[in-house]
């Protein structure tokens, strides 16, 4: 057996056997505090979500972007369906969604409520689907290239030993435009190899926690846009025995969105108005922790920004007029602290003690 099919068999019989209901869980990680704020929509969607698949959600956040009817949504490692069944709301009956995950037990739960959210939503027929599977791997489920508008993911990528065949795989199945958007457990610094023999310490998802800088230079390798953070906040270690382990390390929940762009793409700035169109975001439209597009009001954006909003599902909802006489915008020896998601948790709860 392979080290990697070894750690993927510990992570199956940690969230399949041992783990019974959230509160099992060794760290706060499902805290949401570490969530973006949600829409009306959403919050409303999860109120109609059966309570034994709430029971068993571990995710570290609420993977929800804005602008989801109609589009065809793939969630990697979707657990008990939470997510899944809050989403096939969003898209509606012409939308779809399916869930993937490596663990039977969690996919039989999640498929023994189709019928139930599908008479609780007033669906003529489910838009939504369950497959067991290895979300490294998703030409063996049949998931095609070019085939997906959104893909989220919530607290597993720190389960997988793989995590550039994800991104690859992400990316060749998202179609041009299309969007990853992922909720995430991320580390402070590279962790020692020592840390990544402990089966508890894959469980709660500590053991493959990514480097925050590596997953930027992960993404972008693999084709993706840069990464633009949206949201972080710092996890606590609730046992003294992990605590032992982890040592110097600090963990953070963060919120990253990107971008698979077209092959042809400008990068030239742009002024963009938001026109204030988007379903529970009349006033202002939040895209990440640095960008908050109010209605009516311009604002320049660098071109791989400005590519991003002229593509796909955000498109209709902006003006765009060109900065003139501008230079395209190159990266050069950027060193991304605007994406480091220890500053913004660090800086997001200051604001909520100031404010307490």
């Amino acid at each position: 057996m392979s080290k990697d099919s070894s750690i993927q068999d510990q992570v199956k019989n940690y969230y399949g056997k041992w783990l019974k209901k959230t509160e099992d869980l060794q760290t706060d990680v499902s805290s949401s505090k570490k969530t973006a704020p949600q829409s009306k929509s959403a919050r409303d969607a999860m109120t109609l979500i059966h309570p034994e698949i709430t029971e068993r959600y571990f995710g570290c956040g609420f993977v929800v972007p804005e602008i989801l009817e109609g589009c065809n949504v793939l969630d990697l490692g979707c657990g008990s369906g939470r997510d899944c069944y809050i989403l096939s709301k969003l898209v509606g009956p012409n939308g779809h969604v399916t869930g993937v995950d490596m663990t039977v037990e969690l996919i039989q739960l999640a498929s023994k409520h189709l019928s139930y959210h599908q008479e609780k939503f007033g669906y003529k027929e489910a838009n939504i689907e369950f497959f067991e599977g290895c979300i490294e791997k998703l030409g063996d489920i049949g998931i095609q290239n070019n085939n997906v508008d959104v893909l989220v993911s919530n607290g597993v990528i720190c389960l997988c030993p793989d995590k550039k065949a994800v991104f690859k795989e992400a990316y060749r199945v998202l179609k041009e435009g299309g969007e990853m958007y992922l909720i995430d457990v991320f580390a402070s610094e590279t962790l020692d190899e020592k840390l990544k023999v402990d089966p508890v310490l894959w469980g709660e998802g500590l053991a493959g926690t990514l480097y925050w800088k590596d997953l930027i230079s992960l993404v972008m390798e693999v084709g993706f846009s840069k990464p633009y953070l949206v949201t972080a906040g710092n996890i606590a270690i609730n046992k003294a025995e992990l605590l032992k382990k982890t040592g110097n390390v600090k963990y953070v929940s963060a919120t990253y969105r990107f971008f698979k762009l077209p092959a042809g793409r400008s990068d030239q700035k742009a002024w963009v108005t938001y026109k204030g169109t988007v379903t529970d975001h009349e006033d202002q439209l939040v895209f990440d922790s640095v960008h908050t597009f109010k209605k009516d009001k311009a604002v320049e954006v660098d071109g791989e920004l400005a590519m991003v909003l002229k593509t796909f599902r955000f498109a209709p909802h902006f003006v765009f007029k060109p900065v003139e006489g501008q230079e395209p915008l190159k990266d050069g020896s950027q060193q991304y602290c605007h994406l480091n998601p220890f500053l913004l948790a660090d800086k997001q709860e200051s604001s909520i003690q100031k404010c307490s």
